[in-house]
């Protein structure tokens, strides 16, 4: 594969990549290791606040680091917070990292960590995860309080979601005169263009769509990481076949994900390392009822839920490389009712529509990515075709990531496509973005693109907030499940199975976890 590529390096960045660079120089050529990877897609931003999504955590993981980050076990690991204690029911202090840099080489203080939360506050897609929050207290230089308005049981679960910014590189004005720390979904800010962390890796290069370049920070703080990557060149390669044929030729030495058309194939190829393991996020599709009448009834709702097999699309489509889904929480999870079964039944279809007056079905559209989930085009094309048999025409658009959200954000078919992991390891986050009623100004239902709205599920889930009794708080979210499995609030498809593979000797299985954020800064190369 062949690329014309421009090397882009902006203001500050530009002075980062050559200390950098000057870092690595005194490697010696036996130690530098390149690590060559291809995923689906690329991210949108460097900004690490202005789009919750898998592609932003997994860059924010590389560029930035957080106060705690999940170990593979989902045990809470200290990264920038050296420790933390509870002060009290609201308050728990975080004792920070001396001798910590960001890439700008300014030093990283609690000023950082109140400049990132308030930044986290007013984030349209990060307020409402953080809306339990009254806001961050510095004690000293080094040690910052967590305030919860009310007490909170997931302090800790959101301090992983907390990745410190340069305060001092966002505070100010652009060339255009702008805020730096202006955030603007889709929109070409400083923050979407220009980056300081406190990560082991500088982008020294980028070009969205086509190829980012990092390099090791060469004053990364944690010297005791056993991973020996200075370099990293990441490719976007969409097409599933192109991306596989790059590994097997040794154009890339790490890809994800792979898809299950080849997971035998690659289990088997010598000379390749294939890790899968269980996921947790959800693949759903949502129904409009601000644009279609009919959705606002239950009836069809629940007609659309009988119609898809889903159990149908992990056999053909996934090659079982999923797991059929029923609701949203998965198993094992806070919340998740094992109960509920997943639900298709074409002959209990056709009779919903005819008891909701809809016999003779009506026609929809719909739209879907073709490169952020796992087969996400051949998904929705078999999810339009199931529905043509309940007289349901789906006038069907299937565009890339990078095209797909803003037009998720402006809702702009009848039914859309929503992939979901729990950003806090906490079923509750499904609902609180999926499916509470959308609210700008809390943040609530950011990604209800079905304008779902139900009072008794947003009362139960913002009561599942502040309750630290976890028996009692599961029995809530189990509640939430069954209300909405009874209303249909959402069409459950599937969960997405994880998958990576490298050519042998490149240590993915130390890196890989079910979040699906590897942490490349510790990535071991022979």
């Amino acid at each position: 594969m062949t690329f014309q590529f421009t090397k882009i390096a902006t203001g500050a960045l530009l002075a980062c990549a050559v200390a950098v660079g000057a870092g690595i120089a005194g490697v010696a050529p036996a130690e530098a290791k390149t690590l060559r990877m291809a995923y689906d897609a690329d991210p949108v931003s460097l900004d690490p606040q202005e789009q919750l999504s898998g592609g932003t955590l997994e860059m924010a993981h590389m560029v930035f680091d957080p106060l705690v980050r999940f170990t593979k076990e989902l045990e809470y690991e200290p990264r920038l917070a050296e420790s933390w204690e509870q002060i009290d029911d609201l308050t728990m202090r975080f004792h920070l990292r001396e001798g910590v840099v960001f890439h700008s080489g300014n030093p990283f203080t609690a000023e950082d960590v109140v400049f990132t939360l308030e930044r986290l506050k007013g984030s349209p897609d990060f307020k409402a995860l953080f809306e339990p929050f009254e806001g961050a207290k510095i004690i000293d230089d080094h040690t910052v309080d967590l305030v919860t308005v009310e007490p909170y049981p997931l302090v800790l679960n959101l301090a992983t979601y907390l990745f410190p910014m340069d305060k001092a590189f966002y505070t100010g004005t652009d060339d255009n005169g702008k805020p730096k720390d202006a955030i603007v979904k889709h929109g070409s800010t400083f923050a979407s263009t220009n980056a300081s962390g406190t990560g082991p890796f500088v982008v020294r290069a980028r070009e969205q769509g086509v190829r980012v370049e990092f390099e090791r920070f060469a004053d990364y703080w944690d010297t005791e990481s056993p991973g020996n990557v200075t370099e990293i060149i990441f490719t976007p390669i969409k097409e599933d076949p192109t991306r596989v044929a790059s590994l097997l030729s040794g154009g890339v030495d790490f890809i994800k994900p792979v898809p299950p058309t080849d997971l035998e194939r690659l289990g088997n190829e010598e000379g390749v390392n294939l890790v899968t393991m269980g996921g947790t996020r959800i693949i759903t599709l949502q129904m409009n009822q601000d644009r279609v009448e009919a959705f606002k009834d239950p009836r069809v709702r629940q007609a659309i839920v009988y119609a898809i097999n889903n159990q149908g699309i992990v056999d053909k489509i996934m090659k079982g490389f999923a797991t059929v889904a029923a609701q949203q929480s998965a198993p094992g999870q806070v919340g998740h009712a094992a109960d509920l079964k997943p639900r298709y039944d074409l002959d209990k279809a056709k009779a919903l529509m005819a008891e909701a007056g809809y016999e003779d079905g009506f026609s929809i559209t719909m739209m879907a990515p073709n490169n952020r989930y796992v087969n996400d085009d051949k998904i929705a094309e078999a999810a339009a075709a199931m529905l043509a048999r309940i007289n349901i025409k789906v006038d069907l658009t299937t565009i890339p990531k990078a095209q797909y959200w803003p037009e998720f954000d402006v809702r702009a078919a009848d039914i859309m496509m929503i992939g979901w992991h729990p950003d806090t390891e906490d079923s509750a986050n499904y609902t609180e973005f999926l499916l509470m009623t959308p609210d700008a100004e809390t943040g609530y239902g950011q990604y209800n693109s079905g304008n779902y709205s139900n009072p008794e599920v947003d009362k139960l889930i913002i009561q599942s907030q502040s309750m630290v009794d976890q028996e009692a708080r599961a029995k809530v979210l189990q509640q939430v499940e069954r209300l909405l499995y009874e209303d249909a609030a959402f069409v459950p498809l599937h969960w997405q199975d994880l998958s990576w593979a490298s050519r042998d000797g490149v240590h993915i299985e130390d890196i890989v976890n079910v979040m699906d954020f590897p942490y490349l800064g510790d990535l071991v190369i022979d």
